[in-house]
């Protein structure tokens, strides 16, 4: 399956997702951890979201005038540190719900680089200004024989707010990946299903393929963002 465009990946992960530079990553119960990673450590969930949290970051933290001066180099950081870590074919195959069965292999492909790509639109801006100080994983028991697993965070908006951002993971035979994000109680890959489900039924899948495809080219050739485009939880 291709990459392309699935840079996009869940962008919400993103917001408490960086390289080089050493971070402090403050954890629930107070204490904290000074990290200079280079690789994402998958060997569980916790582990999962607390070092690709710390890769992007302190990356962000490294390269933030660079990244804002060119964005485009956000997509590749995501492609780079996030990308490997999430199941895109499963989170795709439940937004499409019943029509996964019956599309073709190229119409899924196209609708995840689609899909994928309308996520970063929506969140690489706000990705860029993202600062460790605004995230806390917070500690989440995961049973040692657990095939799927919920972990914690908390993402403080500029306000002050503490916004709660739960990761959906699941065992896969490659290790454990991310399929969906909850935040504030909404499940990401629920709401697009609902979004998306209407629109498929009265157009059909290559129609909201389209759709997407035109939307996604018209932002990263400087275009606006479509009205009512879900935004980081900052």
């Amino acid at each position: 399956m291709r990459s392309g465009v699935l840079t996009g990946v869940f962008s919400a992960v993103c917001a408490v997702l960086v390289l080089n530079a050493p971070v402090v990553v403050t954890l629930a119960f107070g204490q904290t951890k000074s990290v200079a990673l280079k690789a994402v450590d998958a060997s569980d969930p916790n582990t999962l979201i607390d070092s690709t949290a710390n890769i992007m970051i302190s990356e962000l933290d490294g390269r933030r005038v660079e990244f804002r001066k060119d964005p485009s180099k956000v997509s590749a950081l995501v492609e780079r540190v996030l990308f490997p870590h999430f199941d895109v074919e499963h989170a795709a195959r439940l937004v499409v719900g019943r029509h996964w069965r019956a599309a073709t292999s190229e119409q899924r492909e196209r609708f995840i680089d689609a899909f994928y790509g309308s996520l970063l639109s929506n969140y690489g801006d706000a990705l860029i200004e993202f600062t460790g100080d605004r995230i806390k994983v917070l500690p989440s028991p995961i049973a040692a024989d657990a095939i799927s697993a919920t972990v914690r965070t908390e993402i403080k908006r500029s306000n002050g707010q503490k916004i709660p951002v739960n990761y959906t993971l699941r065992k896969t035979e490659a290790g454990w990946k991310v399929w969906d994000v909850v935040i504030e109680g909404i499940s990401y890959v629920k709401s697009f299903r609902e979004d998306l489900g209407s629109e498929i039924e009265q157009k059909g899948l290559d129609a909201v393929i389209a759709r997407l495809e035109v939307q996604n080219r018209a932002v990263q050739s400087g275009g606006s963002k479509p009205s009512g485009s879900r935004g980081a939880p900052l």
